[in-house]
C-alpha cells in the first residue's frame, strides 16, 4: 500500500512528522507538503506561476504552493505510482463546522477525493496541540480499519481528535458538521509607517453544537468522524428556482 501524506501547516510542522511516523509501518509513505504554513488556503490552485518541488533532508517533498497544489502534483505526474490513500494532517487546531470551507487540511484530502482516491483529513482539537501522538494513533487505526474493511464507494472523512492522552478518549463517533456563529470583527492596527492594516477576526463560537455534531463529539472527548461530499447543489431550491424562472 502507498499513502500520500500532506498538510497545510508546512513540511516542518510537528503534526506532519507524527502522522508520517504513525503510518510508516502500514504502508510506503510519501510526504508532499507546502513549503510554508498555508492555513486557510482552502481549495486554491496556483495557476499564475510555475511550482517548484524540493526534497528536504528527512525525505519529505515540499512545494512552494498550496495544499491542493501538493496533492494535485503528487497524483497527476510528480510520481510514477499513484497513492492508494491520502491522509492530510495532523492539523494544529480543529477543523469543524464552517472551518471545513476554509481549511487547507481538508482541501488537501478533498483534492485526493476529487481525483478518485480515498482520503482522510486529521486535525487536533485544540491549538495548544499537546497530544499529536493521540491523533497519530487515531489516524493509524482508521487506516488499519480501511485496510481490513475497504469502503466500496468514494470516501472523504474529516477527523477531529480531542487534544488529550489516547487512554482518555471516550471512543469514536460518526458525526455531521456543526455550525459556528459569524466570525469576530476584524482587528484594526496601525503600522510604524502609519498604514492601517487589518487582521481577519477569530472564528466564532459554536452555534449548532447539538447531539450528532462534530462539536458535540469533541466536548465529550470523542473522536469526530464526518463524511464529506463535494456537491454544493441546493436540490430543494431547484423546483423553486424553476418556477421562479418560468
Amino acid at each position: 500500500m502507498r499513502i500520500l501524506v500532506s498538510n497545510d501547516d508546512g513540511y516542518l510542522a510537528p503534526g506532519l512528522q507524527v502522522l508520517a511516523d504513525a503510518l510508516a509501518e502500514l504502508a510506503e509513505i510519501v510526504v508532499v507538503a507546502p513549503e510554508r504554513n498555508q492555513s486557510g488556503a482552502s481549495n486554491s490552485l496556483t495557476l499564475d506561476r510555475p511550482l517548484t518541488v524540493r526534497k528536504a533532508a528527512n525525505d519529505f517533498f515540499f512545494v512552494n504552493g498550496t495544499p491542493t497544489d501538493c496533492v494535485h502534483l503528487a497524483v497527476t505526474g510528480l510520481f510514477d505510482d499513484l497513492p492508494d490513500m491520502i491522509v492530510s494532517g495532523i492539523n494544529q487546531g480543529p477543523n469543524m463546522g464552517d472551518d471545513t470551507i476554509y481549511s487547507g487540511t481538508v482541501a488537501a484530502a478533498m483534492e485526493g477525493f476529487l481525483l478518485g482516491i480515498p482520503s482522510l483529513a486529521v486535525s487536533l482539537g485544540s491549538f495548544e496541540a499537546l497530544h499529536y501522538e493521540t491523533a497519530g494513533r487515531v489516524a493509524r487505526s482508521l487506516v488499519e480499519r480501511f485496510l481490513r474493511q475497504p469502503i466500496r464507494q468514494p470516501v472523504l472523512l474529516n477527523v477531529n481528535v480531542p487534544d488529550i492522552p489516547h487512554d482518555r478518549l471516550a471512543g469514536m463517533e460518526v458525526t455531521r458538521l456543526g455550525k459556528r456563529h459569524k466570525a469576530e470583527s476584524v482587528v484594526k492596527m496601525v503600522t510604524p509607517r502609519n498604514e492601517t492594516v487589518y487582521w481577519v477576526g477569530a472564528a466564532g463560537a459554536a452555534q449548532d453544537s447539538g447531539r450528532g455534531t462534530d462539536f458535540h463529539a469533541l466536548e465529550r472527548d470523542m473522536v469526530s468522524i464526518t463524511p464529506l461530499q463535494i456537491d454544493l447543489t441546493h436540490y430543494a431550491q431547484i423546483p423553486v428556482l424553476t418556477e421562479w424562472m418560468a
